[in-house]
């Protein structure tokens, strides 16, 4: 039995159904603002892409974690 997913990549199937573009988008999206703070970049992907505050939160989070 696998164990279920948890954490930001919970999110990951509804982000990609909701806003139709496949992680590996949203991914690039996030890497194009190295540099910037967490919540500057939520921002962006809220107001730019209209992507709600949990989803942006998720994602961000998740290539953030990554990269360090």
């Amino acid at each position: 039995m696998t164990e279920p997913v948890k954490g930001p990549a919970s999110y990951f199937p509804s982000i990609e159904k909701k806003y139709g573009q496949p992680m590996e988008h949203w991914f690039d999206i996030v890497r194009a603002h190295a540099g910037k703070k967490h919540m500057e970049i939520v921002t962006h992907l809220k107001t730019v892409h209209g992507m709600g505050h949990g989803h942006a939160n998720a994602v961000v989070g998740y290539v953030l974690r990554k990269s360090s």
